[in-house]
């Protein structure tokens, strides 16, 4: 049999008719997913990005009678101006994109690099963004015409929330809705307490305190916020927040006078979990911790919360409280710990599949 003759073999089942589809050799994906970015800063594009994110049920749960008309008219109508300004000054214009996108893109090369190194080519390694583009559909389409028979999903947020991890896994199930032939598929847990993450955390705050012109009195873990009926509703993601800081903590070798929880990003009228950071830090200058260092264990990537709102509002409020030194220590990003950590999680996860 020639050459040719051989490639079409493998290309069509045993016995398929001539006008069969093709099928691709059996392959794994591992499907990273991040929360999302707009495509520019311009009005429209992140309009389109602010209402696919703030009509999410998961995000904001009002009812939509109540919710959609305030969104579409009032809030619609000037966030994209200040949001756009907001991105325009973290924004990667050699690449024109965002942060996000950028990191992403880099611990996705990274991963298939780790990963290829352990099963070849046998595994397929991309990402998709919950909203915005490249959308969670397109990439699982994609990965399904490639052969990807079965799919390990990835949230990268170490904790769950029911507006991260499962609206993220939401949009994954509804893209493999439309399709004909499903892949087996599997959703990777949090891993908040995972020890190489962790570990990978507390390299990255000894690093930023060894370069510290004066070690910081204090470091802030900033977590995103939530509602706090969330928590009392069975939203475990306070829960795991508290723990990562304890874990960090004791690995770091500290005491409790060291290390404080905080949230971020309040949005809305109800009261969110507590304490909000831009007004602890204020409250610490006040009491004299004039020199604190601040973090973000559960962004996987710097982000605008991170770059604009941590480095920008929330550094603002604690020097216009009295505070001097301000250090932010980045996002665990490409690290290669965090890329061996988010590695390890993916081989585990796919025992039983490539062993």
């Amino acid at each position: 049999m020639s050459d040719a003759s051989l490639n079409d073999a493998a290309k069509c089942p045993v016995h398929a008719p001539a006008d069969h589809p093709e099928v691709k050799p059996a392959k794994v994906g591992v499907l990273l997913a991040n929360l999302g970015t707009p495509d520019s800063t311009d009005y429209w594009p992140m309009r389109r990005y602010l209402s696919e994110f703030l009509s999410d049920k998961r995000v904001v749960d009002y009812p939509s009678w109540k919710w959609q008309p305030l969104l579409q008219l009032i809030i619609l109508s000037k966030r994209p101006f200040t949001s756009g300004a907001a991105y325009k000054s973290i924004w990667n214009e050699e690449a024109d994109e965002s942060p996000l996108l950028t990191i992403t893109k880099q611990q996705t090369e990274a991963m298939k690099a780790s990963l290829a190194k352990v099963y070849g080519d046998d595994v397929i390694v991309d990402f998709c963004m919950r909203y915005g583009n490249p959308s969670t559909e397109s990439k699982v389409k994609e990965m399904i015409a490639a052969g990807c028979q079965k799919i390990l999903f990835f949230p990268l947020y170490p904790h769950y929330a029911g507006a991260t991890s499962a609206t993220a896994n939401d949009q994954f199930f509804r893209a493999l809705m439309k399709e004909k032939w499903q892949p087996i598929v599997r959703t990777v847990e949090p891993y908040f307490e995972d020890a190489a993450y962790i570990d990978a955390l507390a390299q990255s705050i000894e690093a930023a305190y060894a370069k510290a012109d004066k070690k910081p009195e204090i470091l802030v873990c900033s977590y995103h916020g939530v509602p706090q009926r969330y928590l009392t509703e069975g939203d475990p993601y306070h829960c795991q927040c508290q723990k990562t800081t304890r874990l960090l903590k004791e690995r770091l070798g500290w005491d409790d006078t060291q290390i404080i929880t905080t949230f971020q990003s309040k949005f809305g009228p109800e009261e969110w979990l507590q304490p909000y950071t831009v007004e602890e830090v204020a409250r610490l200058a006040e009491k004299g911790k004039t020199n604190i260092a601040v973090c973000a264990p559960a962004f996987s990537a710097d982000c605008i919360e991170t770059l604009e709102e941590i480095n920008e509002e929330i550094k603002e409020s604690f020097e216009h409280a009295g505070g001097e030194h301000f250090t932010y220590v980045p996002c665990l990003n490409n690290d290669a710990a965090h890329i061996d950590a988010l590695s390890g999680i993916v081989q585990r996860n796919l025992k039983g599949w490539l062993d």
